[in-house]
């Protein structure tokens, strides 16, 4: 058993929780600075404000504050990050300084940084430019949805960092009959597959929202250009993670997370709206107040490789969904799926 510090009360960090309990582990759960009223919601309730679905027994649940947080990162063993990709920079100012070098971070939060010269780091190397301590950071990647892990569904996972014993430690405090967890030291490349799936499902969504502006909305799915899309996504994918030298084999986990995100939540929503023909801003004011990391590595990873096409080192037209997506967000460019542009030859 392992004393388990779970600093966020978002959807994916409190599911955690699940597994953590079900193993025997003691589980703290510390909102941000911004989670006082889930936090508040699940002391006097015992659910999940956002998430809608009882949390287990035995849970502490935290608000947060300097001395609060002190006092949780001298008791715990393994330290979960929950926070969303707009408390980043957050975690990586005011906690990763704070951390000290026996507790492993395991984080649930995917995404990439877009450095400004074509390049693209993975939330776990940003963070490590925060201390001088050779804490180790590690992070979840593969298809897992919160609810699903909540109700305790089969789910299969990888955990990434560099010290393979590290991660074994983390996969015995946390691996149940139901949450299947698999190994990887290749953090960049389980990084990139899984942050990229958020952006590519806004392309294959948006022939959900296409489908229902000439057929109306409820009806039968066309099954045909969404597989055609997703396809495409995957082969971008792939072009990504060769343009950051990562191990192709990691493709499986960002098209596993593909897949489970084109069928549901946030950014299925968003792919939808504007595949009905609503302008981006049009569609966010119908999705007033839901946090969209999506839109954000869209862009970062669109502008990534433009600037590497500056220097020869990608071609624009190696990623004409992605490229299409990214305009789309931006305004610039009609609807109109790139078709001919996916087409291949040889």
């Amino acid at each position: 058993m392992a004393n388990i510090l779970i600093l966020g009360a978002g959807m994916m960090g409190s599911a955690m929780s699940v597994p953590a309990r079900d193993n025997g582990n003691a589980v703290r759960i510390m909102g941000t600075p911004l989670d006082d009223l889930i936090i508040a919601h699940a002391r006097e309730t015992g659910r999940h404000l956002m998430m809608k679905r009882a949390l287990p027994d035995g849970i502490r649940f935290e608000t947060f504050g300097a001395d609060a947080l002190g006092d949780a990162l001298d008791w715990a063993e393994m330290l979960i990050c929950g926070v969303s990709s707009f408390g980043v920079d957050w975690f990586g100012e005011s906690i990763v300084p704070r951390v000290p070098e026996r507790l492993p971070v395991l984080s649930v939060t995917k995404g990439l940084i877009d450095n400004g010269d074509g390049t693209l780091t993975p939330f776990p190397r940003l963070w490590a430019r925060h201390t001088d301590k050779r804490v180790s950071i590690n992070a979840i990647g593969g298809p897992c949805t919160s609810y699903e892990l909540a109700e305790r569904r089969h789910s299969s996972v990888v955990f990434c960092g560099d010290d393979v014993d590290v991660l074994r430690r983390l996969k015995d405090a946390l691996e149940t009959d139901y949450y299947h967890i698999s190994l990887s030291t290749d953090v960049e490349g389980v990084e990139c597959a899984v942050a990229l799936k958020n952006a590519f499902a806004l392309a294959v969504t948006l022939a959900v929202g296409m489908t229902e502006t000439t057929d109306g909305e409820g009806c039968d799915q066309a099954y045909n250009p969404q597989a055609a899309l997703f396809a495409q996504c995957v082969r971008e994918m792939s072009r990504v993670l060769a343009l950051v030298n990562a191990d192709q084999a990691n493709l499986v986990y960002g098209a596993g997370d593909l897949y489970v995100t084109i069928y549901g939540g946030r950014t299925r929503m968003l792919g939808t709206l504007l595949g009905r023909g609503l302008s981006f801003d049009q569609a966010m004011k119908r999705l007033d107040g839901v946090t969209l990391e999506s839109v954000v590595i869209a862009r970062r990873v669109a502008n990534a490789i433009r600037l590497s096409a500056e220097r020869g080192e990608a071609r624009l037209e190696s990623f004409p969904l992605l490229m299409h997506v990214d305009a789309l967000l931006s305004g610039t460019t009609g609807l109109e799926i790139p078709w001919k542009a996916i087409e291949t030859e040889g």
